[in-house]
């Protein structure tokens, strides 16, 4: 019914209440479920939220119960953080930061550094309605978009947690007066596969593949954390590799999809760390491995690492 951005594809004016209409993993937001209800479409009935996603939804709301407000560690434009954002301002002040650096920019605003009138042109359409800068970063807990990098969530509620302890002066003892400590919100299968990474990483190859949707929030920073170290193509599936030397492949940067020569280092034997998102199936996974293998003689050293002989 809509693209990745919230943008309408199918007018809500076509639906009758014989339509089915399914709910994704990532949820959806209050006033879509609302405008599904007042149609007359059971948005329950066919509801795929991923349990995870709630599991974020219930914490906020628990903080919220405790006059917290929440900030959403997410990308501002995705389905899944739009959805969170709506679930949490029902219930308490919200805003939305998509990296460290707006979590510093935020910082300025809890200790008083910028005026609180820039805050509404700096976080414009990020935060809830009647957001109250002087009053709602008083109290804050930290929750996330299920599919960031664990290791980035962590980073921004370490720190803005220190952000709260230097300026009211807490201690271990009564942190949670100004702190919500919410723990990690990821889901496992998006955990499990960073943790993954960060392992094969510790040990030697000559680049990475990653398999997964162009589109794929945890997909991508699979891609991240491989180019920190290694030459690494984000591809969809085995037919990407289009021959021995050529591998058509997306950089999630730019947004575009590139072709390059000699991907496959002229060398014996080549080790390639392989990966894949939390939503591929493995099927695919096993495609491209296929593919390698056909070029190849192939022996399976360490799961995700492939040494091409």
């Amino acid at each position: 019914m809509q693209d990745t951005y919230g943008n309408q594809v199918v007018p809500y004016e076509t639906l009758t209440k014989d339509d089915v209409v399914i709910i994704p993993a990532f949820g959806t937001t209050l006033a879509i479920e609302e405008k599904l209800n007042t149609i007359g479409i059971p948005v329950q009935k066919y509801n795929t939220t991923c349990p995870f996603v709630e599991k974020v939804w219930n914490r906020s709301e628990q903080i919220a119960k405790k006059n917290y407000t929440v900030i959403v560690h997410g990308k501002p434009t995705h389905e899944e953080t739009r959805a969170t954002f709506s679930h949490a301002a029902y219930h308490t002040p919200t805003v939305v930061i998509n990296d460290m650096k707006e979590a510093i920019a935020l910082s300025k605003y809890i200790g008083g550094e910028k005026s609180a009138e820039n805050f509404y042109t700096e976080f414009e359409g990020r935060f809830s309605e009647d957001f109250d800068v002087a009053k709602d970063l008083q109290r804050i807990g930290v929750v996330n978009q299920t599919t960031m990098l664990a290791s980035d969530t962590q980073a921004i509620a370490d720190f803005l947690k220190q952000v709260m302890t230097d300026k009211y002066h807490l201690t271990a003892d009564n942190a949670e007066d100004r702190f919500a400590e919410t723990r990690d919100t990821l889901c496992y299968a998006t955990n499990d596969n960073q943790s993954a990474v960060y392992g094969l990483l510790e040990t030697t190859a000559d680049l990475a593949i990653v398999v997964g949707g162009y589109n794929s929030s945890n997909t991508s920073h699979l891609v991240e954390l491989c180019e920190e170290k290694l030459p690494t193509y984000y591809i969809t599936g085995e037919e990407k590799i289009l021959d021995p030397n050529t591998i058509s492949h997306f950089n999630f940067h730019t947004k575009e999809e590139l072709t390059t020569q000699d991907f496959l280092p002229h060398k014996n034997p080549v080790k390639i760390l392989m990966t894949s998102g939390a939503s591929c199936p493995d099927a695919m996974v096993e495609a491209v491995i296929e593919k390698l293998a056909s070029f190849y003689k192939v022996k399976i050293t360490i799961p995700g690492l492939i040494d091409l002989l």
